[in-house]
């Protein structure tokens, strides 16, 4: 197929495209790669990605990954588990990846946001504490302050 998809074709893909968003939301500590999200999805899986950062703004890989460290965040909120033990309940394989794609998101270290986190969120509702501490990549935050 060659030039723009059909109309029909542009919203087929894009349920698709929530479904596979939707599946990452469900299964995120889950074994997740892009060539099992396309399968699952009846898509390649360069077309998955270019799609899916077309309609979201990220890969699917960085989606997943965001995901996560959103779940991390509020377990490390808790403070009833180690950084390790957070590690691999958001679905991470390696302690340094998590570590490194957390710092980046979050502009700190784990072990640090559980340090600071316990303090700030205290007495705070959970969905507020959500809301508040919800991690900014480092393009949107330097975006926000131009605008």
């Amino acid at each position: 197929m060659t030039g723009r998809p059909s109309p029909e074709q542009r919203a087929l893909d894009l349920v698709r495209l929530r479904r596979v968003r939707d599946r990452i939301d469900r299964e995120y500590a889950q074994p997740l790669n892009v060539e099992a999200l396309a399968r699952g999805a009846n898509m390649s899986a360069g077309h998955l990605s270019r799609e899916f950062r077309q309609a979201y703004g990220e890969s699917p890989y960085g989606y997943l990954m965001t995901r996560r460290i959103e779940r991390a965040m509020a377990l490390l909120r808790r403070g009833d588990m180690s950084v390790t033990e957070v590690c691999f309940a958001v679905g991470c394989q390696s302690l340094g990846t998590f570590s490194t794609r957390f710092a980046e998101l979050v502009g700190m270290p784990p072990s640090a946001y559980r340090q600071r986190a316990a303090q700030a969120t205290e007495g705070m509702p959970s969905c507020v504490a959500k809301q508040v501490t919800r991690p900014v990549r480092n393009r949107e935050a330097q975006g926000s302050g131009r605008g």
